[in-house]
């Protein structure tokens, strides 16, 4: 069969690659399986019920859920099969954002995940006009459950009315919105069809390494990224495609737990999870004490040094595989083929320690806008410090100003009801402007240097790159966050989040009282002076205007929950600069 729209994939995997787990969830303490045969059978029943609740196609349904599960993906294929357009949205951000999002789309139904998320939308439910009604997966007290939905659609008699509507749906239809947080203003909706997605899909799976020893029966796959999130939906369905287990992840928190139970072969991941798992294995390293923290200092040692991927050779390098590197790998359960990064610019050495410790990273590229993948490395064609070769259906042109610019099957139809914003997205010539630059190497790799709107001037006239110096910066132990101001300035500073618990070991083992909670910490001289000593390191790389010529501490953490940091963990660099006001005048306050 051939493969044109979301719904399609599901009822490709019950014919081709059918399994007994190919979804699988923890609800109370026990990991329960879904199997192929019932997530197609109960994606009709949703569409069955929904059908009897009047829903037609073209009509909107909110989907939110705290930690991705079983229930999101049966509710994405009942609605997916019958026109209907999916409205995913982050489970974090506002009450106004939420309400705005469900006035822009007039969501008719919204369904969540548990009693936090039915509060927040209740909180507004009166402010919109469309909404009918909301379900919870979880049982609640007083609310309804999706399972009405389910036993409205128990009898298939009306099994005929779905697969009319399903043989009526266009690939070329509206599949899903999908709202941006965007790092400033209200939030766009992302018009995405079936071919978008689908064709990124089928795009990325020439990608993706399978091992030949592996059949995809006993393959698995841990989720653990938001689903609402471009980004781990296509790999969902692309797993799917595959026919490999989805094991949703309890939370973040419990990844180390989940990993160790699932023994995943595949997991996707947002940099910032690479360096918490890097800084964990560096604690605990350190920590150890004794002949076991010498032999762990080391093999880091012998493995920083190695400049390109390359299998441990020589007694030495074997040695450091068997005693800690292998050690590592059973941290992430032993048995992981990749791990696929996404979402912003993973460091270039982390990437080289993680693949030469036998933990295979593939990098990759793209926008919700564009469905998301525009390039990504593979095993046979890979290169540190590049996003890979760009996907054979798409065509990627760099404009004079080195801003990326992409045409092809996965781009967007456009946001919702926003056409002036959409004319703006392209250019003459139908090019999708991604507002990040970038080049071409002679390779045909696609390498990312900056965000084109995070790129400032100082007052001299200079052009500054701030992602490509905080990460240079955050290779340092001290500093968990750090955002580069100095927009219309006579220099860069820096707003540094210190990693408290470190500073509080460091402080430690130095005998310095540097206090507990993050306001003490943050207001400690010795600690700012050994943070400066870090970012005259990292100046050490950067031409003389970029260098970083003033720091601040501040006194908490930057969460999403706070409003500092994007759903994806990116800074939302106007909030901070907002919040840390006092600390940005007082660097700048002073200079002549």
């Amino acid at each position: 069969m051939t493969i044109k729209r979301l719904f399609d994939i599901p009822h490709y995997a019950l014919e081709k690659l059918p399994k007994t787990d190919m979804f699988v969830t923890k609800y109370n303490g026990e990991w329960k399986k879904t199997s192929t045969q019932q997530f197609v059978s109960e994606g009709n029943k949703i569409s069955r019920g929904l059908l009897k609740l009047g829903i037609k196609p073209g009509d909107k349904i909110a989907l939110i859920t705290t930690n991705s599960r079983t229930e999101w993906a049966i509710m994405d294929l009942g609605l997916s099969q019958i026109g209907v357009v999916s409205v995913p949205v982050y489970p974090n951000i506002s009450p106004e954002d939420y309400e705005f999002i469900f006035n822009n789309a007039e969501i008719k139904y919204c369904f969540v995940s548990d009693k936090d998320l039915l509060k927040k939308v209740v909180k507004v439910k009166n402010n919109i006009p469309s909404l009918q009604g909301i379900f919870t997966f979880d049982n609640i007290t007083g609310a309804a459950n999706w399972r009405e939905v389910l036993d409205l659609g128990e009898d298939d008699s009306t099994q005929i009315e779905v697969e009319d509507l399903s043989n009526s749906i266009h690939a070329e239809d509206l599949a899903t919105i999908i709202y941006t947080s965007g790092t400033t203003g209200r939030p766009k909706g992302v018009m995405l069809t079936h071919h978008n997605i689908v064709s990124n899909v089928l795009g990325s799976v020439p990608r993706i390494p399978k091992k030949k020893s592996l059949d995809y029966k006993d393959t698995r796959v841990l989720s653990f990224l938001p689903i609402c999130h471009i980004f781990e939906r296509m790999l969902f369905y692309l797993f799917q495609y595959n026919g490999f287990s989805i094991y949703f992840a309890e939370s973040i928190d419990k990844m180390g737990e989940n990993v160790k139970e699932v023994k995943p072969h595949y997991m996707s991941v947002v940099p910032r999870l690479v360096e918490k798992v890097y800084d964990k294995i560096y604690n605990t390293g350190a920590s150890s004490g004794g002949l076991k923290s010498k032999i762990f200092f080391w093999a880091l040692d012998l493995l920083s040094k190695k400049k390109e991927i390359s299998k441990p050779s020589g007694i030495q390098q074997l040695i450091a595989d068997k005693l800690v590197f292998s050690k590592w790998r059973e941290g992430l359960g032993g048995e992981i083929i990749t791990l696929v990064s996404g979402s912003a610019a993973l460091s270039t050495r982390l990437n080289l320690l993680f693949q030469n410790a036998g933990i295979p990273i593939l990098e990759g590229y793209g926008l919700t806008e564009t469905s998301p993948v525009i390039s990504v490395n593979s095993f046979e064609k890979m290169k540190i410090g590049t996003v890979g070769l760009p996907l054979d259906n798409l065509s990627v042109k760099i404009q004079e100003d080195g801003e990326i610019t992409v045409k092809g099957p996965s781009v967007f139809k456009g946001y919702f009801k926003n056409e002036q914003m959409t004319k703006e997205a392209f250019t003459d010539d139908g090019y999708f402007r991604t507002g990040d630059i970038g080049n071409i190497d002679s390779d045909g790799f696609l390498q990312i240097t900056d965000r084109k709107k995070e790129m400032f001037k100082t007052s001299g006239g200079k052009y500054i790159a701030p992602q490509t110096i905080e990460n240079l910066a955050k290779a340092s132990k001290f500093i968990e966050q750090i955002m580069v101001v100095g927009d219309g300035e006579k220099m860069p500073c820096a707003l540094i989040q210190p990693d408290f618990e470190f500073a509080k070991t460091w402080a430690m083992r130095n005998n310095l009282s540097i206090g507990s909670t993050p306001q003490e910490i943050a207001s400690s001289q010795e600690l700012k002076d050994r943070i400066e000593k870090e970012i005259h390191k990292t100046n050490e790389h950067l031409g003389n205007w970029e260098q970083i010529k003033k720091i601040e501490l501040t006194p908490e953490i930057w969460t999403v929950e706070s409003g500092l940091l994007t759903p994806t963990l990116k800074l939302k660099r106007k909030a901070v600069k907002e919040k840390f006001i006092d600390l940005y005048t007082k660097m700048y306050g002073h200079h002549e």
